[in-house]
C-alpha cells in the first residue's frame, strides 16, 4: 500500500532552518513526481514546491520567496524541503504529495521567537 511518511518539523525561532523529509513506500517513487503543501489553522491548503522523477524539473508556490528548496533521492525513496529564513508566516503543517494523489499525514513547522 501506498506510505508517506514526513518528518522533520518542529520549534524554529525566525530565521532559522529547518529540513524536513518525506520517505515513501508502495509505488514506483523514482518514476513519480512529488510534491509538498502546507496549511494553517483557518486557511486553505497552499502549494509550496514540486520536483519531477529525476530531480531536475523544480516548481515553487509564489509564498516561498526564494527561501525553500525543493529535492529528491530515489536511491532512497525520500524527497526533501530545506526551508531557510523561516518566517511566522511559515508556521503550518506541511503536508507531502503524491504527484496528483496520496497526501501523507503532515508535520508540523511552527516558527515563533
Amino acid at each position: 500500500q501506498v506510505q508517506l511518511v514526513e518528518s522533520g518539523g518542529g520549534l524554529v525561532q525566525p530565521g532559522g532552518t529547518l529540513r524536513l523529509s518525506c520517505t515513501a513506500s508502495g509505488f514506483a517513487f523514482s518514476s513519480t513526481a512529488m510534491a509538498w503543501y502546507r496549511q494553517a489553522p483557518g486557511k486553505e491548503r497552499e502549494f509550496v514546491a514540486t520536483i519531477n522523477s529525476a530531480g531536475g524539473g523544480k516548481t515553487y508556490g509564489g509564498s516561498v520567496n526564494g527561501r525553500f528548496a525543493i529535492s529528491r533521492d530515489n536511491t532512497k525513496n525520500t524527497v526533501y524541503l530545506q526551508m531557510n529564513d523561516l518566517k511566522p508566516e511559515d508556521t503550518a503543517v506541511y503536508y507531502c504529495r503524491i504527484g496528483g494523489g496520496s497526501w501523507g499525514q503532515g508535520t508540523q513547522v511552527t516558527v515563533s521567537s
